[in-house]
């Protein structure tokens, strides 16, 4: 398993009323975008800035009812990427330790996550099928792209324009022009 970081939340380009949550895992540096809802983005926020509302707010409400109960949420996993979808699961130790794992979408796990004090991870097949290198002038700079075939670059292309980072798709685009010619 692979830690990830919350780095950014933004206002998806693409997508109105939609929002890109962007972890990326601690060893590689990959990134991973998850598009997620408005009130998941809200909740995200809210907990990151440490801002409170005047009412509890429902993952308030459920970290409240784990915290009741003598459970823990020990970490939030991200185990499978399919079809474009993300899916996540609430790992919990209950009040005898015995480990409950719970089936959730991703945003509302992290949302869980931020306010609890508790890790992200995912699998290394998760970070290999959704994630792509952030910092691709450095790649550039480095030579990197001379590692890839064509089609390989090609494959990374697609990926990054699926996550929406138009910028390094513009530079993996000129990479394989330059190796066209």
């Amino acid at each position: 398993m692979n830690e990830l970081w919350i780095v950014a939340l933004s206002e998806s380009q693409s997508k109105p009323n939609q929002y890109a949550l962007i972890l990326e895992d601690t060893v590689s540096k990959r990134r991973i975008p998850l598009i997620i809802g408005q009130a998941e983005a809200q909740a995200i926020a809210i907990s990151m800035e440490k801002m409170t509302s005047v009412r509890p707010q429902t993952h308030d409400l459920f970290a409240a009812v784990i915290q009741q109960l003598g459970a823990t949420l020990v970490n939030v996993l991200i185990y499978r990427f399919e079809s474009d979808v993300f899916y996540a699961k609430l790992v919990l130790k209950d009040s005898q330790n015995q480990i409950l794992e719970i089936d959730a979408r991703p945003s509302d796990a992290i949302a869980l996550a931020v306010r609890l004090g508790c890790s992200v991870f995912a699998l290394p097949e998760v970070i290999e099928q959704s994630a792509y290198f952030f910092d691709e002038k450095t790649r550039d700079k480095k030579g990197s792209y001379a590692e890839y075939t064509l089609e390989e670059l090609e494959e990374l292309l697609k990926k990054i324009i699926a996550k929406e980072d138009y910028e390094s798709a513009v530079r993996v685009r000129e990479a394989i022009a330059r190796r066209k010619s």
